[in-house]
């Protein structure tokens, strides 16, 4: 079964979480019987392969090794090299995931959510790592964060150290209708996203274009308005998604963050990226931009902090292109928006010097055109028209 994919998944949470919310409406605990809903709604979306199944279990197991291992051994020791040989580790399955089909070869570790999955558990080993886990982890626990069913297969990427509090925390009567509204709130706003406004556009514009337009628009125009349509279908059917995931973990008590803000909105382009896919951007600049050019500063390598920064910034759209696939147009994807931020970033250094772009109501919608053009010919390139 899918993920949020038709009603009837949804009718079966609905069922299996109504002792969830009897008991949150009382100011009760609920921890253990959303374990067991969990258990039950992996065994629906992954239950009817083998293949996937056999491939979830042994990931899970895998990962939840490593992950013990690594902070038992971090505890006593910090060598470098232990870190690395982890953290690759931790990544090889993703990595295969995406290599292995290329050469024609089957795999075992294919199953929806790999990637979500593994970006939890590399999270878990940096931060401890930093020390910033120090505290032993209930194996079930562990499992849980990692399995947790509403953002397994798609998102948003949540936090170990925010989703075990939340895990831990029991809202009183009070806390948990207000969690309720606003989870039933985001389940609404993901109906009205996927299953309506995505559903239109691509039914009624995207299944037509760019080719088949009846003569109705040229050629040109037909790329340029599937070029809009698909950016608008993209953004609709995955932060419906994202809401339904969203709303579903506050119904079970887990705040788990969102993952679109207003990102047609944004401003420029890093405003995009604090916008748009949240968890996944936040996820690359923590875990990657950040410690990369911490440890290319610490290193010397380069004196230019800028020239640092943008290395950086073509690592950290890189690996955020090839992690969609390792076809063309995603790499050039990740590219297009390294260079976007870079001439952004060089741009905002010029005026802060110069003054020549003042900030008022006309330069902010100015600068909202742009981005929304900008990242509409990105999603172009992403959806492999282009090319």
């Amino acid at each position: 079964m899918t993920p949020y994919g038709n009603i009837a998944f949804f009718v079966i949470i609905g069922l299996l979480l109504l002792p969830t919310i009897l008991l949150g409406l009382q100011g009760k605990s609920s921890k253990y019987y959303n374990l067991f809903v969990s258990l039950i709604v992996l065994a629906l979306i992954f239950g009817h392969s083998l293949n996937g199944s056999i491939s979830l279990i042994l990931f899970t197991v895998f990962q939840i090794v490593l992950i013990v291992a690594y902070q038992r051994y971090r505890l006593q020791q910090n060598s470098g090299t232990i870190f690395i040989i982890a953290v690759l580790l931790s990544i090889l399955p993703l990595v295969l995931v995406k290599v292995l089909p290329i050469l024609g070869l089957h795999h075992l570790f294919g199953f929806l959510g790999v990637s979500y999955i593994t970006f939890k558990a590399v999270q878990m080993i940096l931060e401890t790592r930093d020390g910033l886990m120090k505290e032993k982890i209930p194996v079930i626990e562990l499992a849980y964060f990692l399995l947790f069913f509403p953002t397994v297969s798609s998102g948003p990427i949540d936090r170990w150290r925010r989703f075990t509090k939340d895990f831990h925390t029991v809202p009183s009567s009070e806390d948990y209708q207000k969690l309720l509204l606003s989870g039933l709130n985001y389940i609404f706003v993901g109906f009205l996203y996927k299953f309506i406004l995505a559903y239109l556009i691509y039914n009624y514009t995207l299944i037509y274009l760019p080719n088949h337009t009846y003569n109705y628009l040229t050629p040109f125009q037909g790329q340029l308005a599937y070029m809009y349509m698909y950016s608008f279908y993209l953004f609709f059917d995955f932060a419906g998604y994202s809401a339904f995931a969203v709303g579903v973990s506050r119904i079970m008590g887990i705040q788990t963050p969102i993952n679109f803000n207003r990102p047609f909105a944004s401003r420029n382009i890093k405003d995009f990226w604090n916008r748009w896919h949240m968890s996944l951007s936040f996820w690359f600049r923590d875990y990657v931009y950040m410690r990369f050019v911490l440890w290319m500063t610490k290193k010397k390598w380069l004196k230019n902090k800028f020239a640092i920064s943008y290395i950086g910034f073509f690592l950290l759209f890189f690996l955020m292109g090839i992690w969609h696939g390792l076809e063309w147009h995603f790499v050039v994807y990740g590219l297009y928006h390294a260079l976007l931020i870079i001439s952004f970033d060089k741009f905002e250094r010029w005026n802060k010097k110069h003054k020549r772009w003042p900030k008022n109501k006309w330069t902010h919608a100015i600068g909202v055109f742009i981005t929304f053009n900008a990242v509409c010919f990105g999603f172009y390139i992403f959806s492999g028209k282009l090319f």
